[in-house]
Formats: C-alpha cells, structure tokens, sequence
C-alpha cells in the first residue's frame, strides 16, 4: 500500500515523539529569534496604535519618494513616513504618516501634501487618531487574550487533564510568539486586523490539539493496559494526522488566495494584514499541535509512577521493540477481536 492511501486510512508509522528532541530544539530556535526581535526591534504598530496622522493622497504629479522627503523637510516633517502604493490601474498614492499634530500643523501638512501631488487639499484624505486611542485597544486585547486563556484551561483540564490543558497554553503561546516574531523581523505593520487575526488562529491552534487529545485519551482507555504513553500518543497522531492535513490545507488555500491574489495581484490592501496574519498563525498551529502539544504532554506524563512502570514492563515484555508499527499492529488486532466478541451466537435450527 502506498504511502498516501496508508496516510489517507491513518495507517502510517511517523515516529513523533522519539524526534522531540529535534522538535522542541527548532521551536527554541523560533523562539528565541523571536524574542530577540521584539526586545530590539519591537512592533511596528500602525497610527491606531500609536497615535498619528495619515495624509492620502492621488499622485497627480508622478513624484518620487525623494522629493516628497525633501519637501516635507521644509515643513519640519524630515522624520515622517512616506509610501507609495501602487493601485490596480496604474497609478500611485502618496501616504504621509506624522506623530500627532495640532490643527494647524495638520493644515500645513495636508496643503504640502496636496501641492507636491498636484491635487487641491480637498482632494486628499486625512486620518487623526490620538494615542490614548491605541492605548485603549492595546489594553481591551490583553483583556481578551487573559480570558480567552482562563477559560480555555478551565475546559480543557475539566474535558481531560491539567497537563493536556497546559500542553495546549504552550502551544498557543509558542505561536503567539512566533507570528509577533514574524512582524517583528520582516516589519510588518500590526493593525487592528492584525489583532483580530489573531485572536481568530488561536481558536484554530486549539481545535488542532484538542483534536489529538482527544484521540490519545480514546486511546489510553483502550491500550493502556499493554502499551507505554509514547505509543500511544504516535499511534493517535498518526491516526489523525491526515485529518489535521486536510484542516491545515482547506483553511491556508483561501487565506492565501486572499493574501497573494487579493491583495497583492488586485491590490486589495486592506485585506492584507488580515490575511497575513491569519496565514503565518495557521501555520505556526499545525505545527504547534502535532510537534509540540503532545511531544510535551508525553514528556510529562512519561514521569508518572505509572507510565514509568508500564515502560518497564512493555520493555521487558518486548525486549525494547516500542515501534509504532507494533501499536498499529496489535490495535488492529483489538479491533478485530472486539468485532468477533461482538458477533451473537449462530441459533441452530429445530430438527423436526
């Protein structure tokens, strides 16, 4: 049998959790990368964030960044931000984005902008927001991100186990930091869709591991009388890992369709902090939830008293022989078994 249909029937014998090693190494590779990034370089928020104003404007006269800088320079605004962004007919806009300003010094600002794209200030489109406003933002998603927390630990230790319950925090903080790394590294502008975005892949990080939770603690009332927890945390994995394919691709398709189609090809740019996010937390998710909720539930539940008996008795039992196929084996023969059990006796008919 080939490998995708054994993939396909959940048959395969991938052997996660003797590689965690290699794992967890390239995950605190991730991490500390991140970490590094947000202490030096930090977020780069947009003006909701930290409080701003944002002249558009139509590029009229075709200039370039350069003489807009220079231009600005006169004003007082050598350290603005500038941009220009291309739209799908062709033609440009001019983004100037300054700290906080007053009402005259917005004025001034919206007339240069006007004058060096050739437009009439009419013209431009002009966005003010104070940073008590981002403040404001900042602190309501901390405020989600705790409850979410709260409540996601509560129903997983009371659905299984404390231990499952922080496998799964870990995992949700390890993609929280890796997708904050992301932005960190490359630049990315966090918004408020960004935000949202990933609230939104924390849901979706979660449903990943608590479906191979579950599948191991089917799997543990089953097997546990004759197998170590390693065993049966590979053979659950293995047994959902095409279920966990098949949710990881449906869901990255469209999110890169709306990432790479939407908004680079036809220019639909306020969906891309949306989607980018979502794509990059996705991703950090599916890998989360097979290479580092349950290689860290196993780690932990490896040192209780009785999964370390049950390790020696299996290794004596087996002579060291703790393969995956050999889990597979003996779950079909179960399965077998059990349907036999199952069957009801033949009624043998009356001679008359």
């Amino acid at each position: 049998m080939s490998t995708a249909a054994r993939l396909f029937r959940g048959e395969t014998t991938f052997d996660f959790i003797s590689q965690r090693k290699r794992w967890f190494m390239f995950s605190v590779a991730l991490l500390v990368i991140s970490i590094l990034s947000l202490l030096i370089r930090g977020l780069d928020g947009s003006v909701d964030f930290t409080g701003g104003t944002i002249v558009e404007a139509s590029n009229t006269a075709g200039v370039d960044i350069g003489e807009v800088r220079d231009q600005l320079a006169d004003i007082g605004q050598s350290g603005a931000r500038v941009q220009l962004r291309e739209q799908v007919d062709g033609a440009t806009t001019i983004i100037v984005q300054t700290e906080s300003l007053d009402a005259a010094g917005q004025d001034e600002l919206v007339a240069t902008v006007a004058e060096i794209a050739g437009i009439s200030p009419d013209e431009t489109n002009v966005n003010a927001v104070g940073p008590s406003f981002g403040a404001e933002i900042t602190r309501r998603m901390i405020q989600a991100l705790v409850i979410f927390l709260a409540v996601v630990a509560l129903f997983i230790s009371w659905r299984f186990e404390w231990k499952m319950a922080l496998g799964a925090l870990a995992a949700l903080f390890h993609d929280l930091i890796i997708t904050a790394g992301i932005y960190s590294v490359v630049g990315f502008e966090v918004t408020p869709a960004t935000v949202i975005a990933v609230l939104t892949i924390l849901g979706y990080s979660l449903y990943d591991t608590v479906v191979v939770f579950d599948k191991i603690t089917e799997n543990v009332n089953d097997l546990n009388t004759r197998n170590t927890f390693s065993e049966i945390a590979n053979l659950s994995m293995n047994q959902v890992l095409m279920r966990s394919i098949n949710t990881s691709l449906t869901t990255l398709l469209p999110i890169g369709s709306l990432l790479f189609v939407g908004s680079y090809l036809l220019g639909a740019t306020t969906l891309r902090e949306f989607a980018l996010a979502l794509f990059i937390g996705v991703a950090a998710g599916t890998y989360s939830s097979i290479f580092v909720a349950t290689p860290l539930l196993a780690l932990w539940k490896e040192r209780e008293p009785e999964w370390q008996r049950m390790q020696r008795r299996v290794t004596r039992r087996s002579g060291g022989d703790a393969s995956v196929a050999t889990v597979l084996a003996e779950a079909a023969a179960d399965q077998v078994d059990a349907g036999a059990l199952a069957r009801p006796p033949r009624q043998r008919r009356k001679r008359r």
